[in-house]
């Protein structure tokens, strides 16, 4: 059995895209289009901008999401999952190309989703940091005897979790973290707490749009974020995307649940190749493939 994986913010790259664009009447069709949904040109950012200009907020997220799905799509016949997931934003990727959701609704959701985003993380000061060389249960634990609000955001792999929440709690949460043994306790340079009770005002917006938009019966089961486990049901899945704004990613419990349920191979679907790189954390020998230009269509 073949997963595809579509990765979260953080992956994108100047150029990212052009290959498809120049190589692909399809992934023309799409980038254009995109550019229509959108109201502005973020083609000519993707293709042209600078590091900078990607990390808008506005920009960088649709813009890994349109890497993603129009990878996928010009994939075509070669394109058969028996399984998908996304970590974080990757989740609204790997439900368009599982047929959950349109292309064009799902662009729509997540640029709401990116500029909700911004919006809560101008409402207080907050940020996240990756916690190195401890069990998941120990910075768990640590994270509960820090006054304000500070969690588990991003399980990414056996060793390293994502804390997120207010700013002075995170630092606490460091120092904590420190003095139990961590190999690396590294505030992140990142806009605010995703995956933290601080997204609350995000979510709610999100959420009538989530609930505004048509989901249908996917192709293959989508192992979500919130539940780390497969899901075909389209009300569920809708619940559980309006969950994970204010949830943590469950990155390691999904690939542990992919390989126990058959994986025998996972292809990252996007820019970048941190996704591979994790599930070699929990199996350094499960084969991992990168989706190349050359296999299009």
């Amino acid at each position: 059995m073949k997963a595809y994986v579509f990765p979260g913010q953080g992956a994108q790259f100047s150029g990212m895209g052009k290959d498809l664009y120049d190589n692909s009447d399809t992934a023309k069709e799409m980038f254009n289009r995109a550019n229509e949904i959108l109201g502005f040109d973020i083609t000519k950012i993707m293709f042209e901008g600078s590091a900078d200009e990607l990390k808008e907020t506005k920009v960088t997220q649709p813009a890994i999401f349109l890497h993603s799905t129009i990878l996928a799509a010009c994939l075509g016949d070669g394109f058969k999952p028996n399984m998908v997931a996304g970590h974080s934003l990757g989740e609204f990727s790997s439900l368009v190309a599982n047929k959950a959701l349109s292309f064009e609704d799902g662009l729509r959701l997540v640029s709401k989703r990116a500029l909700a985003m911004q919006a809560a993380c101008e409402n207080q000061p907050s940020t996240m940091a990756a916690i190195l060389g401890l069990d998941d249960d120990v910075v768990e634990s640590l994270c509960a005897k820090v006054d304000g609000v500070v969690v588990a955001a991003n399980y990414n792999c056996p060793g390293q979790l994502v804390i997120s929440g207010a700013v002075p709690a995170v630092e606490k949460a460091c120092e904590l973290a420190t003095e139990a043994g961590a190999r690396r306790a590294l505030i992140l340079p990142v806009g605010g707490a995703f995956h933290s009770p601080l997204m609350e005002p995000a979510r709610e917006e999100l959420a009538a749009a989530i609930e505004a938009t048509r989901f249908d019966t996917p192709t293959c089961p989508v192992y979500q974020n919130v539940v780390a486990k497969a899901v075909i049901d389209p009300s569920e899945i809708k619940k559980n995307l309006v969950a994970q704004l204010t949830a943590p990613v469950r990155w390691t419990q999904i690939m542990h649940a992919m390989i126990a349920d058959g994986a025998e191979e996972v292809v990252e679907v996007g820019p970048g190749k941190v996704l591979q790189g994790l599930f070699k954390k929990v199996d350094r020998k499960f084969p991992t493939a990168s989706a190349e230009l050359t296999d299009l269509n």
